[in-house]
């Protein structure tokens, strides 16, 4: 038999040349595309941050970060904005984490699988991708008007917790269903109960991607202008909040005004400039620190 099989001849295989050098030709065709896809995106963000910080240089200064809003842009500054914005993430960072992980963990350690959790998760996934103007225009309806609240700090950090709460939830989602089997089962072997399985095992493993995509949720919260603006958030507020009740401003609403009024005011193109750059050092420093937050938990665990 095996010399039978020796001998015998190997099937023939057509090879359509003609076919394989169009694969090749479109393979090579396709990364030189993307190459050059990428360089392109480089390119403008390279000249758009080149012509954002040229602007901005002679005006970005202490002055700038410490003054208050002015009609006179040599003395307009951003202090009122700033404290606007942190306060405005004091409201944020804790209802959309609290909010968000909670529903995460209730969707997949407890909820029953079926149509009704399907449905659920299908409708906070596309929720995830509506535009931001409609979270502005429910905002504006249940917490500016229904709950009375009006243009104050916590009716806009409610507005944001909303936009950003679906990314939040999907994506805790992911970092539980990510964690293994195992792990759990590991627990329950040990007599351990369901609460505390999940939050001695399931967290923790699960901590690198709930923080990364909390962080990333929340520079976004504090970049988006289209809620505010719905909202009724004044664009010229002299007055600093003091409370979470208190009117207020932000970052991205005062680069709008600014942005505006550069037709009228051409040295508002400057301060808009200047604001912009102190607007993405915090989005890079945020970004950062998802980032080595990430690295951190995944060596521990």
């Amino acid at each position: 038999m095996l010399k039978k099989n020796a001998g015998a001849k190997l099937p023939k295989f057509n090879i359509n040349k003609k076919r394989m050098k169009n694969r090749i030709f479109l393979s090579r065709f396709s990364r030189h595309l993307f190459s050059l896809s990428a360089v392109f995106a480089l390119v403008v963000l390279g000249i758009l941050l080149f012509d954002i910080i040229s602007e901005s240089l002679g005006w970005l200064n202490v002055k700038f970060l410490t003054n208050n809003l002015s009609i006179f842009p040599e003395k307009a500054g951003i202090r009122g904005a700033l404290i606007g914005s942190v306060y405005l993430m004091l409201i944020v960072i804790p209802v959309t984490l609290v909010l968000g992980v909670s529903t995460a963990i209730y969707l997949e350690e407890y909820s029953n699988k079926g149509k009704i959790a399907n449905f659920i998760k299908v409708n906070i996934t596309n929720l995830a991708s509506v535009p931001s103007v409609i979270f502005g225009l429910l905002g504006l309806s249940v917490f500016g008007r229904i709950l009375n609240l009006g243009s104050s700090i916590l009716a806009g950090g409610l507005t944001m917790s909303l936009l950003v709460l679906p990314i939040v939830v999907v994506a805790s989602q992911e970092a539980i269903r990510a964690v293994p089997g195992f792990l759990r089962d590991a627990s329950y072997a040990l007599g351990a109960n369901k609460w505390t399985t999940v939050r001695k095992v399931v967290l923790p493993v699960a901590l690198p991607g709930i923080l990364t995509g909390s962080i990333l949720a929340i520079s976004r919260a504090i970049g988006e202008t289209a809620p505010l603006v719905v909202l009724g958030i004044p664009t010229l507020i002299l007055k600093i909040p003091t409370g979470i009740m208190d009117d207020f401003t932000a970052l991205p609403i005062q680069i709008y005004y600014w942005t505006l009024d550069t037709v009228l005011t051409p040295e508002y193109a400057n301060l808009a400039a200047a604001t912009i750059v102190v607007l993405l050092g915090v989005l890079f420093i945020m970004n950062s620190a998802a980032i080595i937050i990430r690295n951190k938990f995944q060596k521990k665990f």
